[in-house]
């Protein structure tokens, strides 16, 4: 046996004694949950954890003493994560979540008046129908005009796009919600083929000026690439580029918008399929101004804010980490009021119905600066 082998036993003894220290310890956790869960004690005790630290490293090499410090913060997130199976963490958002599933009905109703952005033949359209099989839908100039009308009880839900596989988050509807503090109830992801729409009479050759939304107009750069000599016009809707073309006496105007738009204005296209990539995808969120969380809603919508200090956001990671959430959207925002400050939207997979996952959010809502819950929901394929 060669040394190396020997130093692995013995890494192996010290494992097993650490292992049987960690099961002693974790069954010590848990009956501090139950205890903190009768006298409503929080699960965290930052001053506590910083004096275990000093502690636990006073001993140490100064060579060793941040990796120590790095296991021990570890060996926290796992024991608050734990200890959320069995304490409950209460919260003003807890609350509203509790109140939101004992008045939500059971199933997701399939007519509704709906509020969306732009004309008939909008991609918006095309998601309320997936959703609502019987709608009536009142179109808006913008984004803001959709939430104008839910707030003023002209309607139920509105119908908004937040995020495309390309193009990424559309950071202007995220501030929406916020701001009129309204919420997901749920989601459908719309696979969006773009077409090249035009009068009768035109001809792709004639073409001079292409009229569409932005965001479609850099899904379809490529296409656009070809034609270096035609102006581009941006748009206030898809829909509304193509009906803005319908209503003209152009033969030399096209515009990017959905193959249906073609027969909602009878106009014919010139080219489909002009998206850069076939796989190109838009999630449609359906918000409203009241709670609601119906049966099976398995995703989850946050935006938080962290300290700027080291390994803040991966403590944050390593409680869902902890509790086996899976997070299927990261990303972070800078804070336009602060400097060097960001803002993180996270969406997981989890159920606030289960205690683990709605600890987690009462605790974050409680010790973070800022904490929006933006909902539980169902997504749509």
């Amino acid at each position: 046996m060669n040394d190396v082998e020997k130093l692995r036993e013995k890494i192996d003894r010290i494992d097993d004694r650490i292992a049987a220290l960690f099961d002693e310890r974790m069954d010590t956790v848990r009956k501090i949950g139950e205890a903190k869960a009768e006298s409503g004690i929080p699960v965290s005790d930052a001053e506590r954890e910083k004096k275990i630290i000093n502690r636990v490293t006073a001993e140490v090499g100064d060579d060793r003493k941040i990796y120590l410090k790095q296991i021990y913060e570890k060996v926290f997130d796992v024991s608050k994560a734990y200890q959320t199976r069995y304490c409950n963490v209460d919260s003003s958002l807890g609350k509203e979540i509790r109140k939101a599933i004992e008045s939500t009905g059971e199933e997701f109703p399939s007519s509704a008046t709906v509020a969306c952005q732009g004309v008939a033949g909008a991609y918006s359209m095309l998601a309320c129908e997936r959703l609502f099989p019987i709608s009536e839908i009142l179109y808006f100039k913008d984004w803001n005009g959709v939430f104008g009308a839910i707030e003023n009880g002209l309607c139920r839900y509105g119908i908004l796009p937040i995020e495309n596989s390309s193009a990424g988050s559309v950071n202007a509807v995220y501030d929406l919600i916020q701001k009129h503090k309204f919420y997901i109830v749920r989601t459908v992801k719309l696979k969006v083929k773009h077409s090249l729409l035009a009068k009768n009479g035109t001809s792709l050759e004639n073409v001079r000026e292409i009229f569409s939304h932005g965001q479609a107009i850099s899904q379809c750069s490529e296409f656009l690439k070809k034609y270096p000599w035609v102006k581009i016009t941006e748009a206030e809707n898809t829909a509304v580029a193509a009906k803005t073309i319908a209503e003209s006496g152009r033969t030399d105007a096209a515009a990017i918008a959905s193959p249906e738009c073609a027969d909602i204005y009878g106009l014919k296209p010139l080219k489909n399929g002009i998206q850069n990539v076939d796989n190109n995808y838009t999630r449609f969120i359906c918000i409203s101004k009241e709670l609601e969380i119906y049966p099976n809603a398995d995703k989850i919508s946050v935006v938080l804010s962290l300290p700027h200090v080291t390994g803040s956001l991966n403590k944050v990671l390593s409680r869902f980490s902890a509790l086996g959430l899976n997070l299927t959207k990261i990303e972070s925002r800078p804070i336009a009021s602060s400097e060097f400050e960001f803002a993180f939207y996270f969406d997981f997979e989890g159920d606030v119905r289960k205690r683990e996952v709605y600890n987690l959010l009462s605790e974050m809502y409680n010790s973070l600066e800022y904490f929006a819950f933006l909902g539980c929901y169902r997504e749509v394929g």
